[in-house]
C-alpha cells in the first residue's frame, strides 16, 4: 500500500465506484435539462410573431379602420384578435381576423372592426401561427 493509499483510506478519501455513477447520473440528468430548455426556447421563437398597429380611423360611430403589419413565419397562416375601445377603455368592438400563409417574412394589413358604440381607439390585441 502506498502512503497516498494509507492517507486516502485514513481520512476518508477512498474512490469508490458508487460516487463515479452519481456524479454521471448527475451530469447526464444536467445535459438532459440543459437540451429540453434549448428545445423549449428554440421551438417557441421558431412560431413567433411580432405585431405593431400602425394606425386607426374612426370612420363613424359604428366602425373603425385599423392599420397593423406582423412578422411570422413564411408560409404559416396567423390569427389576430383586432379591437376597439371607448375613451373608458371599454371593448366595444372585437374580432379575430385569420390571415392567409404568405412567402413574405413581414406583412401589413388594414381591416375594419363594427362597433357597438363610439370608438376613440383600435389596436392588435394578440396574434398566433394557426
Amino acid at each position: 500500500m502506498t502512503t497516498q493509499d494509507m492517507l486516502d483510506e485514513r481520512y476518508g478519501r477512498t474512490r469508490s465506484p458508487r460516487r463515479r455513477w452519481v456524479i454521471g447520473a448527475a451530469v447526464a440528468l444536467g445535459a438532459i435539462v440543459v437540451g429540453l430548455f434549448v428545445w423549449t426556447t428554440v421551438s417557441n421563437s421558431l412560431d413567433a410573431v411580432d405585431v405593431d398597429t400602425t394606425g386607426f380611423e374612426v370612420v363613424d360611430e359604428h366602425s373603425v379602420i385599423l392599420s397593423f403589419q406582423f412578422t411570422a413565419p413564411m408560409g404559416r397562416s396567423v390569427a389576430c384578435a383586432i379591437e376597439a375601445q371607448d375613451e373608458e377603455h371599454g371593448v366595444v368592438g372585437w374580432r379575430v381576423v385569420e390571415l392567409p400563409p404568405s412567402q413574405e417574412h413581414a406583412q401589413a394589413f388594414r381591416e375594419t372592426i363594427s362597433t357597438t358604440a363610439p370608438a376613440t381607439t383600435g389596436f392588435v390585441n394578440a396574434c398566433w401561427v394557426t
